[in-house]
């Protein structure tokens, strides 16, 4: 990591916050609607520090051409950052039959990880579990992701946390919980995109011990916050959006409004609230 612009003169307020790369906890996953290379380039300078996933969205890397994609890649691998094309895609190819060339293909191209789901279409868990063999075999990381797209399917805590131990037995590297890209009334979250305190309580407890396994889809900074307050600055979040990467990380340190009263030693807190002369007595 380079050296930050304040030096040391400002530290987190957030303790045992994980900053070096590679992370097993701590992780953020951007949603990337395929932006350009020149967009790709000026992220990563800016915030390519606090990226470990980037899944390009729905289908979309389908649309673009070969030789930008391959230098997208390229560019979030030399940021120690793993890419993947999102699970609708490998539904896609599972359902027109061509899911082998599909795991080909993307290790071909340069990806890293494969995202393994079932949010659009039911998969059978045998097949499932072949999906994630297949993609373990070509030598690609496996994400995969649990809850359904549509609202009105739901899937209950403990059949979510039984197919959480599942697939991590099988091999893969972190489970998604699915909240879509608006995060409003899918999976822990109401319509309002609150969290579902009841849901996620439930999650956890099922989950046990292996809580650091699993990632929050959370695309709203409300929805960031609220995960961080509950699980610490290492708590895994996707489905960020590229421009909030910085203000997750600010909320992951303690160094944002949302956090830093929470993180804040009780003396730092008793000087926030003094005069300003005072503050500066006090410190004295």
């Amino acid at each position: 990591m380079k050296t930050k612009a304040w030096g040391n003169l400002i530290y987190p307020m957030a303790p045992g916050r994980i900053t070096a790369k590679p992370r097993q906890q701590g992780l953020t996953m951007i949603l990337d609607r395929c932006q350009g290379l020149n967009e790709t380039q000026d992220l990563l300078a800016l915030s390519g520090d606090y990226i470990d996933y980037i899944k390009l969205s729905f289908g979309t890397s389908v649309l673009v051409d070969e030789t930008l994609l391959r230098r997208k890649i390229e560019l979030a691998r030399a940021h120690q950052i793993d890419i993947y094309p999102g699970g609708t895609l490998m539904e896609v190819a599972l359902f027109q039959g061509v899911y082998p060339q599909f795991v080909r293909r993307a290790k071909a191209l340069g990806f890293t990880a494969l995202e393994i789901s079932d949010g659009s279409i039911s998969i059978p868990r045998s097949v499932r579990q072949d999906c994630i063999k297949q993609a373990l075999d070509a030598g690609l990381k496996v994400i995969t992701e649990v809850g359904k797209k549509d609202p009105t399917l739901y899937v209950p805590p403990a059949e979510m946390v039984e197919q959480i131990a599942d697939d991590l037995a099988l091999g893969a590297e972190k489970v998604i919980v699915e909240a879509r890209e608006a995060g409003r009334g899918i999976g822990i979250y109401d319509e309002e995109g609150r969290l579902r305190d009841d849901e996620m309580a439930l999650i956890l407890r099922y989950l046990g011990q292996r809580q650091d396994e699993v990632m929050w889809e959370a695309p709203l900074p409300s929805q960031q916050s609220a995960l961080i307050l509950r699980g610490g600055p290492n708590v895994n979040l996707g489905n960020v959006k590229p421009n909030d990467v910085l203000g997750l990380e600010a909320m992951r340190c303690g160094l944002r409004f949302e956090t830093f009263r929470h993180f804040a030693p009780q003396p730092v807190l008793l000087q926030m609230d003094l005069t300003a002369r005072q503050a500066m007595e006090y410190a004295g």
